[in-house]
């Protein structure tokens, strides 16, 4: 077959149908040049560092024995298989990492003497070798046996070469597969192998049934391999540290009393190889058959075209990336490349698995990976509507579809799983803030039937799905601390931080309401105040015995209407983080601190209640600087822009600067918390962009960009926005760099208003912020200042 049907076949199963045409021009600088995929691959980034195409489900990497949520990280651990199933940025329990393949010289003639456990072949990679760029990751081992892989949508080419090999033995190469996962969660699974002696390829198909890393059930993953470049000396199966060359065919268990038996399949080839073993796997959730489709549609053979599996995946990528486009100035070398490898990471998750769906048939998208909404609702996914808006509208009716044939939207999921929930149902906040920016291809009754679905009906289970305690929360207008709540299940904890993003959530169905001219718009409107009830205006809080000297914070309060009482330090990073399941608290993954500021649709009534902009300014400070505020954690993301509400967006820009770079920036560890799906990429994205959204609420908080310009064109309108700066400087934020707006024009006329609408980016226009090294009058006016419910404003929040 020739490389150019290849090509064509990969391009037609990963291109999208409408995009912003990516045209190399003479002179341009190569965009992925910029793009470099190990930043966050140590120090809890948790990102997926190999090769993958844009929201696609073949994601090939090594495998490691440390910090491997992601697969691959750059901690210095042992190479344990390589693997085409991962989710990127999710912390906690590793996640996928299913049927690794790992290729060794054995001591001696003597299967036996191969080493098959985890724990005896894992092998330490010499660090200078590792090469990640989008579409390649490639590595050699401390044995001298290098790797490199490339990926189409369902299906990754291997490639091992031995020819460096140091190993003392044998000569002839085996590659291995283990019938496991990551978090060795597998609970049974089956191979079979054909591979016939002397044959120059061999098969090995199977599947397991395992655990998702953060949520309920279980899932099936099958997956068919294809192994050549030699002639086969032998092959089998292996149980534990033993193996033989019959049978040909395994079933394995979890094994007695929780003990995890290893296992899986090998094929081992014949001395002198004159190239590179390929190792091409396919996968499926559906089933083996389809597996072997997969890799055999989406990577031909038996002429394997490695170099152009590559060069497509790097020519989507570039159509993907196409959209945003940076004039630079002075900003440096570091400072691009994280803008254009955290634009990168916002593109890996949520994973495309249309066609791949075990649970239901339908013709609308599937997409799997939202790991979870509570983290991707507040930025990653409104960048995806500014960056690729036709995704975002498939990513809407996916969860709409989820809706229809469970009955709930989901609110965390990966491998195909239902996940846990962290807080409020966050679909709704995902779907109404598409529906504010004028998503196309959406049923937005629908959208309105699931988020009332959320609102008033409780599920069984509300751990996996909707809300808990809506009877407390109808009828007492918060969420108790120790609710007595009979008609549903799930953790009994974050009672201030559910009462406050349930009435987060109530906001936005209000929104969608109005928006369709429903008559429910008032009650909801009035259940968005909810969060008022758990503010004790007394409260204080003191670090180390010393008062803070602030008043006033969200308290949990009991069934009869009396206070509870949470330190509102708890949580913060002063005290010890607080998760889900080991030390659930009132709050979730944040402290009252931080939790004070959560009221995204009412920021100007925090305001009032904590005394005022002057106070609430000093309280913003004290929170950033005093070590409560984490900004590895999504919920400080919007804290930083709050100024803009107290009328001094000024503020806001230069306390952005005080995390960019320190806290993001392109070495390895230059993340400050786990990515959270491409979570922290977007938060470096909008910060260094120059407009931070407030999702749900058609605006976009203004600050100068960290570059002269930076434009995005809509694949919807393509009509281009830009931002740019006049008398612009690369500072940092200290005394005399040139952040502070002094004035704005739009299209050349003035604009003092300190934020913009989505029509900036559906109709676009040039936004030019004039610079100086001093706080201005700019933006601080009354009529300027962001909308908050409170202040009569809700008819500016939609388009």
């Amino acid at each position: 077959m020739s490389r150019h049907l290849v090509l064509s076949i990969i391009a037609s199963l990963v291109l999208p149908s409408a995009a912003v045409k990516y045209t190399k021009r003479a002179n341009d600088t190569d965009i992925l040049t910029y793009v470099n995929p190990l930043i966050g691959s140590q120090k809890g980034g948790n990102v997926f560092a190999g090769a993958t195409l844009p929201y696609g489900m073949a994601k090939a990497v090594a495998d490691v024995d440390g910090e491997n949520t992601g697969g691959f990280s750059t901690d210095d651990s042992n190479i344990t298989g390589f693997s085409i199933l991962h989710d990127s940025g999710t912390g906690g329990n590793p996640s996928l990492g299913n049927f690794p393949i790992f290729p060794q010289i054995c001591a001696s003639d003597d299967i036996n003497t191969c080493n098959f456990p985890i724990g005896a072949r894992a092998t330490h990679y010499q660090s200078d070798s590792v090469v990640a760029k989008p579409g390649y990751f490639g590595l050699t081992l401390d044995n001298g046996i290098s790797a490199d892989m490339a990926v189409s949508k369902h299906a990754a080419l291997f490639r091992f070469d031995f020819s460096g090999s140091t190993t003392n033995g044998s000569s002839d190469p085996l590659i291995l597969l283990d019938l496991t996962d990551l978090w060795q969660s597998r609970q049974n699974a089956s191979i079979s192998v054909d591979a016939i002696e002397g044959a120059d390829s061999g098969r090995i198909k199977g599947n397991g049934t395992f655990l998702p890393s953060f949520g309920a059930g279980s899932y099936v993953a099958y997956f068919c391999l294809d192994l050549s470049g030699g002639a086969i000396k032998d092959s089998g199966v292996w149980v534990n540290d033993r193996a033989g060359t019959e049978p040909k065919n395994v079933y394995i268990t979890r094994g007695f009393n929780l003990f995890y038996l290893q296992g899986g399949g090998f094929v081992r080839f014949k001395e002198p190889i004159t190239g590179q073993i390929s190792a091409r796997m396919g996968i499926s959730f559906i089933s083996t058959d389809q597996a072997c489709s997969n890799a055999e549609k989406e990577i031909p053979g038996p002429e394997y075209d490695f170099d152009g599996l590559v060069e497509t995946a790097q020519d989507v990528w570039r159509e993907k990336l196409a959209p945003v486009s940076v004039k630079p100035g002075n900003a440096d070398e570091n400072l691009l490349t994280s803008f254009w490898s955290a634009v990168y990471r916002t593109m890996i998750s949520p994973q495309d698995y249309s066609g791949e769906n075990p649970h239901w048939q339908s013709s609308e998208p599937y997409f799997d990976s939202f790991y979870c909404l509570w983290d991707m609702w507040r930025v990653q996914l409104p960048f995806l509507t500014i960056a690729d808006p036709n995704q975002q509208s498939r990513i809407v009716r996916s969860l709409l579809d989820t809706y229809k044939h469970r009955g709930w939207l989901p609110d965390c999921s990966m491998s195909t799983c239902k996940g846990w929930t962290q807080g409020g149902s966050d679909a709704d906040n995902v779907l109404v803030d598409a529906y504010v920016k004028n998503l196309t291809g959406i049923d937005w009754e629908l959208a309105y039937e699931a988020i009332v679905n959320d609102a008033e009906n409780e599920p069984l289970e509300w751990s996996i799905e909707g809300r808990g305690g809506l009877a407390s929360w109808k009828r007492l207008n918060y969420i108790p601390y120790l609710d007595f709540d009979p008609n549903g299940f799930g953790t009994n904890s974050r009672s201030i931080s559910r009462t406050l993003e349930y009435a987060y959530n109530d906001f936005n169905l209000a929104t969608l309401a109005k928006g369709l001219g429903k008559d429910t718009y008032a009650k909801y409107l009035a259940r968005a105040t909810n969060w008022q009830n758990l503010f004790k205006s007394d409260q204080t809080s003191s670090i180390d015995g010393t008062d803070t000297e602030f008043k006033g914070f969200f308290q949990p309060k009991y069934l009869n209407g009396t206070w509870g009482f949470q330190d509102p330090v708890a949580c913060s990073p002063l005290a010890g983080f607080c998760s889900l399941t080991s030390n659930p608290s009132e709050t979730f993954e944040s402290s009252a601190w931080e939790y004070m500021f959560f009221v995204p649709h009412d920021i100007r009534k925090i305001v009032e209640l904590l005394g005022g902009e002057e106070t609430f300014i000093n309280r913003l400070d004290f929170f950033h600087s005093s070590g409560l505020a984490d900004i590895g954690n999504e919920p400080v993301f919007l804290t930083v822009y709050m100024p803009h509400y107290a009328g001094r967006p000024g503020l806001s820009a230069k306390r952005v600067r005080d995390y960019i770079p320190s806290r993001f920036n392109a070495s390895l560890p230059g993340l400050p918390g786990n990515d959270d799906s491409g979570a922290m990429a977007s938060f470096l994205l909008f910060s260094t962009m120059g407009l931070f959204p407030n999702p749900g609420q058609n605006v976009y908080l203004i600050s100068p960009p960290f570059f002269e310009s930076v434009s995005v064109t809509n694949a919807l309108t393509n009509k281009t926005a830009t931002i740019k700066n006049v008398n612009y400087s690369a500072g940092n934020g200290t005394t005399g760099s040139n952040v502070w707006i002094q004035n704005a024009t739009f299209n050349g006329e003035p604009w003092t208003k300190s934020w913009i609408g989505h029509e900036f980016f559906t109709e676009g226009g040039l936004l030019e912020l004039t610079l100086g090294n001093a706080e201005s009058e700019w933006g601080t006016r009354e009529e300027d200042r962001p909308p908050s419910m409170s202040v009569g404003q809700m008819e500016t929040l939609q388009m």
